[in-house]
């Protein structure tokens, strides 16, 4: 008998581990965008309710109109992998969207790079961001959130990010020459 793996959001599966990150997207246009880390999930609830004073971390703040820039390329490469690992694809919803704790981390990466940033710069942050393996954001985001991973950290590796990602611009068109030489060295080999 096949057993169905409950999968919410973005590749979470709270059977299997409760760690997650938890996005919570308010109606009010003017409203921020909060980003929580979370170890635990209410089963009995449609909404979670989020402890302040326990384990719950909230990990950022960023403005529904940045949020709004993110929201393509996130849904687009983290559905991505979610379909090569045959999971049902998801999307961010006003309200709360749980994401699967590796895929938030990477998404917690951009989001900290870009919250002081002009939006301007925030196409820079998501070319690079793309350019970065998965396994490139998780060490970025160990790294930040041991020392600055806090909502009001602003300092020290969450600068770094923004400068990083955001004041760092790559040519589109020199990235693009150096994917194709790439492949072409691939096949002569």
């Amino acid at each position: 008998m096949s057993t169905k793996r409950t999968c919410l959001g973005f590749g979470f599966q709270p059977d299997e581990r409760q760690h997650h990150i938890l996005v919570c997207i308010p109606k009010k246009k003017d409203d921020s965008v909060i980003i929580y880390e979370r170890f635990s999930w209410q089963y009995e609830d449609e909404k979670q309710t989020i402890s302040e004073y326990g384990e719950d971390k909230a990990k950022a703040e960023i403005s529904k109109h940045k949020w709004k820039l993110l929201e393509y390329t996130l849904k687009t490469e983290f559905n991505s992998r979610l379909k090569k690992l045959k999971l049902p694809v998801g999307s961010f919803v006003v309200g709360q969207t749980p994401v699967e704790r590796l895929i938030g981390k990477e998404m917690l990466v951009l989001i900290w790079a870009v919250e002081d940033c002009d939006p301007a710069n925030v196409p820079i942050a998501i070319r690079n961001w793309l350019g970065l393996a998965p396994e490139e954001r998780w060490w970025l985001y160990t790294m930040t959130n041991a020392a600055t991973g806090n909502i009001d950290d602003r300092k020290g590796w969450r600068k770094a990010l923004r400068y990083a990602l955001c004041e760092n611009p790559i040519d589109a068109q020199r990235q693009l020459s150096l994917f194709d030489a790439m492949l072409k060295r691939g096949e002569e080999e």
